[in-house]
């Protein structure tokens, strides 16, 4: 499967997110109630109700971090 490039930016923004939802959500829960047979369901609804959150955020804010990333780091010069 080949998704054209202009949805690069959507596809990051997708992934992105529900990668960091999942790793925050499982850390705040145990560390919250700690390991007991309900965790995979509480993840799943957490990670559920946090990802319409924070795509849109990914979408809108990575771009303006790269720009910013891009001022405060050294331009490589071709030799």
């Amino acid at each position: 499967m080949c998704i054209p490039a202009r949805f690069a930016p959507i596809l990051f923004s997708a992934l992105l997110s529900a990668i960091m939802v999942s790793i925050v959500s499982a850390f705040v829960l145990v560390n919250t109630q700690g390991f007991n047979s309900g965790l995979p369901s509480q993840w799943l609804r957490s990670c559920v109700t946090i990802w319409p959150v924070a795509f849109p955020t990914v979408a809108i804010v990575a771009p303006w971090v790269r720009q910013i990333v891009g001022r405060i780091t050294a331009q490589q010069t071709p030799s």
